[in-house]
């Protein structure tokens, strides 16, 4: 087992999604879900499986009701551009969400098959396989206005550098990081009414295992632009240097291995998560020895903190 890597105190971000087609082994040509990759027999299957499994979810008709919307420019934009093995696997592995058991395999390619018919992509003579999974990609949104420009607006933020990171990075990396020495789908469930009054107890009771594991990384995911935003404050008082291109890097840096946290959470494997601590261990150390312990007095206090020099 790897060493229990410190805590991430410090913030990183990144803007840019790589989705990385892993080879099977066979030298297959990459195709699309307009190319008819599902059978209609397939399809019939999957709704079935999708009546009695995930309805009660995400509606009737995919709309999304406590889960996402299954069909549309919603769903490709989490989806779209994504070999379709990821999204077999996320249904084999964690859905239903709080079933005893997850799908089987063959259910999740079923059910798959039914998504692409749902989302009016044409089929064809064959069914869905394992071995082609790997070479179909889902096509990306279409239809998503990006906002205007000066759309976007931030008021003053409220905390400090320090206390951001200590809010947030700090303990969902722990989350990730105590995957080295906990199996998250080993720890039991507390009941609501048996924990205490005490907000983390109280939590578990909610989400908990590997849940818990997702959310932290998606948390390292989405406040990593956090530390973007203009105007706010290290510690000390002086300004988060946000312009500067090593900052930019490093906070890119967390958004992507939070983003690889994510994807290794989804497997439901420790050993997949842990393969991914080093590369949130050295996220973090890099911007550490940067802007928390490596200013020119070498300190690393308070006073030293986020120097430019």
């Amino acid at each position: 087992m790897a060493r229990v890597r410190r805590a991430c105190a410090a913030p990183l971000y990144g803007v840019a999604l790589v989705v990385v087609l892993v080879s099977t082994g066979h030298a297959g040509q990459l195709r699309s879900v307009n190319d008819g990759v599902y059978s209609e027999v397939q399809a019939g299957r999957g709704q079935g499986v999708y009546e009695t499994a995930c309805a009660s979810c995400h509606g009737a008709a995919l709309e999304g009701r406590v889960g996402p919307p299954l069909v549309g420019d919603d769903f490709l934009g989490v989806w779209g551009a994504r070999p379709l093995v990821e999204l077999v696997d996320k249904i084999h592995t964690t859905m239903p969400l709080q079933a005893s058991e997850p799908l089987s395999r063959m259910e999740s390619l079923e059910l798959t098959a039914y998504l692409l018919q749902a989302g009016q992509f044409p089929s064809g003579q064959a069914e869905l396989g394992e071995a082609t999974l790997t070479d179909v990609t889902l096509p990306e949104a279409e239809g998503v206005a990006a906002p205007a420009s000066g759309a976007v607006e931030f008021s003053a933020p409220a905390a400090n550098l320090a206390q951001l990171m200590r809010a947030i990075a700090f303990p969902n990396s722990n989350i990730i990081f105590n995957v080295q020495i906990k199996d998250p789908g080993n720890q039991p469930k507390a009941e609501p009414g048996a924990a205490s009054f005490d907000y983390v107890d109280w939590g578990t009771s909610f989400y908990s295992g590997w849940e818990a594991v997702d959310l932290a990384a998606l948390a390292l995911v989405d406040s990593a632009r956090l530390f973007l935003v203009p105007g706010r404050r290290c510690e000390n008082g002086r300004p988060v240097p946000v312009g500067r291109a090593d900052w930019q890097q490093y906070t890119q840096d967390l958004e992507d291995v939070g983003r690889a946290a994510y994807q290794a959470s989804q497997s439901r494997s420790v050993d997949a998560v842990i393969g991914v601590v080093d590369r949130l261990d050295e996220a973090c150390a890099n911007c550490h020895k940067v802007y928390r312990d490596g200013s020119s007095e070498g300190g690393g206090t308070g006073a030293d903190r986020c120097r430019l020099d």
